[in-house]
């Protein structure tokens, strides 16, 4: 088993190793997120309301 003070050096030395994103790169990821959310989201509310709409025709539902 190793020693807490060992452990936590290899952490330290691990986390010195990590590339973190820049500010910019951060925002346009983030952005690129949102889009794709609201593009799903419509796709899925379009695509519910087709199918709703074929059930309810099929069935004779709403005359």
């Amino acid at each position: 088993m190793v020693n807490p003070f060992q452990f936590l050096q290899e952490v330290r030395a691990e986390a010195g190793k990590v590339t973190w994103p820049s500010r910019r790169e951060t925002l346009i990821t983030t952005g690129l997120v949102i889009l794709m959310v609201l593009f799903a989201s419509l796709f899925f509310v379009v695509v519910d309301s087709a199918l709703r709409f074929g059930v309810g025709l099929m069935l004779g539902v709403g005359r």
